[in-house]
């Protein structure tokens, strides 16, 4: 048997069989944690929220302030309409989804929060965290981005696997996973919202990190949309050829004048004719060039 195989299959169930939906009400007496042996079957229990711990496979960096005020002051008016999940851990509890709904239910002074206890590995745990929040598509790109990266790292899941996962195309998978080869400084705007996921494609293109931070910094200086930067970052990597200056056509006679005055002068002369009108251009590379030509013609003092 392949333990390797098992553990997959494992960890492929879903979310539906780890997290099924609720049929009970249990409440928790705060210190009085259920013992870590107990199946916890699917029942809602009401756990204090001081005796639950963070998630440290949390994938989200970031929680929006304003959004989550507005969980805050909702769930004062009508409670936490769906549990939390955790898992019992040493006498306390810990987050495996529903973050938000913990630190609202903080902000909302609430002293105990509806939870489902469920019995889960880490590696579970883990996966869980990072495709629901996938699913949800409430994370900024990086996170997306990282969120994939791990899922391939720490379970060897190929991009197709991933996609099956969490409903998304491969493509896109594979776009996010490419997402991280930007400099960091890049992936910074990025993460801030000063750059869109589209802006982080277009640098994508470029094939060099000077390059994409260069013009990164430029397209939110300029607020360039993505069509402007995509058109930017072509025309870095294919720049147009300068055109070539066409050729000076000149009467023969100007071209003899322009050729004598070089010898008497030791200059650059350019005869600039229009049917009798025109001018004379003398170029000097140095100021002892300058003094000679008005020495010449009897500009000097």
């Amino acid at each position: 048997m392949n333990p390797t195989h098992d553990k997959r299959k494992a960890l492929g169930r879903g979310l539906e069989s780890l997290l099924p939906a609720a049929r009970g009400i249990q409440a928790v007496i705060p210190g009085q944690a259920a013992p870590p042996q107990q199946p916890a079957g699917d029942a809602v229990r009401d756990i204090p929220v001081e005796l639950i711990d963070r998630n440290p496979y949390q994938t989200r960096t970031h929680f929006d302030e304003t959004a989550l005020n507005e969980l805050a002051e909702s769930i004062k008016v009508s409670g936490v309409v769906q549990p939390v999940t955790v898992r019992p851990m040493s006498g306390r509890f810990q987050l495996v989804t529903g973050e938000r709904r913990w630190l609202a239910s903080q902000r909302a002074g609430k002293a105990t929060v509806p939870a489902i206890v469920r019995q889960v590995s880490n590696e579970q745990a883990m996966e869980i965290t990072i495709v629901e929040n996938l699913q949800r598509e409430d994370l900024n790109p990086v996170e997306q981005a990282h969120a994939y990266e791990r899922l391939g790292r720490e379970f060897g899941l190929t991009q197709e696997q991933m996609a099956q996962r969490t409903g998304k195309d491969r493509s896109s998978v594979s776009n996010f996973l490419r997402l991280l080869k930007l400099p960091a400084e890049v992936l910074a705007l990025v993460e801030s919202a000063q750059l869109s996921f589209g802006h982080a494609k277009a640098l994508m293109t470029l094939d060099s990190p000077e390059a994409m931070l260069g013009l990164a910094q430029r397209a939110v200086q300029l607020s360039m949309s993505v069509r402007q930067l995509e058109a930017a970052a072509y025309q870095r990597m294919h720049p147009t050829p300068a055109a070539a200056k066409p050729e000076r056509v000149l009467d023969p006679n100007v071209r003899e004048a322009e050729q004598q005055l070089q010898r008497s002068l030791g200059l650059r002369v350019q005869i600039q004719d229009n049917r009798g009108k025109g001018k004379i251009v003398l170029e000097y590379k140095s100021l002892e060039d300058f003094d000679r030509v008005l020495e010449i013609l009897g500009a000097s003092k």
